[in-house]
């Protein structure tokens, strides 16, 4: 597999699992630990591609979030309204720095959709979710190296 086609590949998996279609969870991150082992592609760009892919990901919640906003409340809506309430709650007490943790799998796909419902500033989440996201990817790849050359 020529790199391109590596981080298309990093690319698509990160933004899969980035959406709360469902996915294997920590499938980006196997995906990441697989190119860097068989040494497809230079790491950081592979970091680059699924910090992207994983992004377009969580804007993609945020946006359906964003749009169904109105809709909460209607008898056929997937959550009830208490549902609701008890995740503005808690998305409230924790501010938005609480978008931090929108890398972790299954809850940080649940936190961008709540962030869109409540309309939260695009700005703050775009620049909270890629660092993030950036972070987890860095600490993989970095954790990576660190045991491919363990012990030397």
């Amino acid at each position: 597999m020529d790199e391109l086609a590596s981080y298309a590949w990093m690319f698509t998996a990160a933004l899969i699992a980035g959406t709360f279609l469902p996915f294997l969870p920590g499938s980006s991150e196997l995906v990441l630990g697989g190119f860097l082992a068989a040494g497809q592609g230079e790491p950081w760009a592979l970091v680059a591609a699924a910090t992207f892919g994983n992004v377009i990901g969580g804007i993609v919640n945020y946006v359906i979030g964003y749009l169904v906003s109105d809709l909460a409340g209607r008898r056929w809506f997937p959550a009830t309204e208490a549902q609701i309430e008890r995740a503005s709650d808690r998305f409230n007490r924790y501010g938005v720095w609480i978008l931090l943790l929108t890398w972790l799998p299954l809850i940080g796909d649940i936190i961008t959709v709540v962030a869109g419902l409540l309309r939260t500033n695009f700005k703050h989440f775009f620049l909270l979710v890629t660092l993030g996201k950036l972070v987890r990817y860095v600490l993989i790849a970095v954790g990576f190296d660190w045991f491919a050359h363990w012990p030397e």
